[in-house]
């Protein structure tokens, strides 16, 4: 089994943390080489630096759009594209999207399933989640899914496994609430090419050392068992 990559987000609550730009350093030291912020939370200059501190740390760049209305959602995306971003995840608005991407090399992994709220939540049935990632899955252009799992009510490691074998093509990143080993570990076990932390690692919430350090080598251990 292939390890998930590691996405440390440098935000809270679905928010960039202001402090961002400082913390990419401890997470480059860490051995961290993918690194991802929200649309929210920063103006676009703070995000134009903080998208040259983490190029010039050598990770790759994830943008992860929240906005909930089809214009602050496509602004978003326009300023992924400004900023030179790896990946763009999230978002709703499909079909614009891709028209806008279109010639770009971002990868892009929209959210599959009803996405309401910030912090967002994933709503709807196992079986209309899994219709909708068959068919974002299936357009030119989409490159992959990102699955809010944790912000689903119900069996959230079955939902993560049906998804990926419904889509075996595609990659799944799992985003949103993965705040202990526990569902980190299920996550793996599911079969997603990759998970996002922010705000449990910004608060210490793994049994080690609050130092951003030493939470990101616990997450770190834990995937090395993959």
């Amino acid at each position: 089994m292939t390890p998930p990559k590691f996405i440390f987000m440098l935000t809270r609550h679905d928010r960039t943390v202001e402090n961002a730009v400082d913390l990419v350093e401890a997470a480059r030291e860490a051995g961290v080489r993918h690194i991802g912020f929200k649309d929210i939370g920063l103006p676009f200059t703070g995000l134009q630096t903080l998208a040259s501190v983490i190029r010039g740390a050598g990770a790759k760049i994830y943008l992860e759009v929240v906005s909930l209305d089809r214009d602050s959602e496509l602004r978003s995306i326009q300023a992924g594209i400004a900023l030179g971003v790896d990946y763009l995840l999230g978002g709703t608005h499909v079909d614009d999207a891709l028209r806008l991407l279109k010639g770009t090399t971002i990868r892009y992994y929209p959210f599959p399933g009803r996405i309401s709220g910030h912090p967002s939540l994933l709503e709807g049935t196992e079986t209309e989640i899994i219709r909708s990632a068959v068919d974002l899955a299936s357009r030119p252009g989409v490159h992959g899914l990102d699955l809010l799992a944790y912000r689903f009510e119900g069996n959230v490691p079955d939902l993560i496994r049906r998804v990926c074998a419904a889509v075996p093509n595609k990659p799944v990143i799992v985003a949103g609430s993965l705040d202990r080993a526990a569902r980190i570990r299920a996550t793996a076990s599911a079969g997603a090419a990759g998970f996002t932390v922010g705000t449990a690692l910004l608060d210490g919430a793994f049994p080690a050392s609050p130092d951003l350090a030493q939470q990101i080598g616990y997450v770190q251990t834990i995937i090395r068992q993959f």
